[in-house]
């Protein structure tokens, strides 16, 4: 067993992208669903404004991809502000494993209310949105205290697209790999 652990004391802080409804100019694409994983891809717009135009002094031009933070979010539009501890397990054969994300005290509870319900679990990048729905909340005196979400990998292709999406969460929020 594996585990990734924060260096930082608090989070820092991001921006809360809201969603909005769709406008002109919008690019978009979507995660394909597995024929054997009951987690499905979402549907991600991107507004153009996040798209950036390279002009060559050629006839030609293409479109560079702007780098997104990575986020993870339990209600889609509001980024998890709380720095997860997360273990991870994998079979011996690497056909399959599961990460376990623990939140202590998640700022989803400071704005859930607000915003809406907890919908699931989103790990968003810039290849997409991985998800799930297995998300379990913590309750202590009656008051919400932490949160626990498993997301379980079905193949070795599962596995390379979410230790892509852990590389880069774990760089832009200080967290370092540990081997148990």
């Amino acid at each position: 067993m594996a585990t990734l652990q924060s260096l930082a004391f608090t989070s820092p802080l991001s921006h809360c992208c809201k969603q909005s409804p769709p406008l002109s100019g919008l690019s978009s694409w979507a995660v394909h669903r597995s024929a054997h994983s009951s987690f499905n891809g979402e549907s991600l717009n991107v507004a153009r404004s996040q798209w950036a135009v390279l002009k060559r002094s050629s006839s030609t031009s293409g479109l560079i991809t702007m780098m997104v933070k990575p986020t993870i979010q339990f209600i889609q539009g509001t980024d998890e502000q709380t720095i997860p501890d997360v273990k991870l397990t994998k079979s011996r054969d690497g056909t399959n494993g599961m990460a376990i994300f623990r939140f202590e005290q998640p700022s989803v509870f400071d704005s859930s209310g607000e915003v809406g319900d907890i919908t699931g679990f989103y790990m968003i990048d810039e290849e997409g949105v991985l998800q799930s729905v297995d998300v379990n909340a913590k309750f202590i005196n009656g008051k919400p205290a932490g949160i626990e979400a498993k997301y379980i990998m079905r193949t070795p292709r599962e596995w390379d697209r979410f230790m892509r999406f852990m590389e880069r969460y774990s760089n832009a929020n200080g967290l370092q790999f540990v081997k148990n």
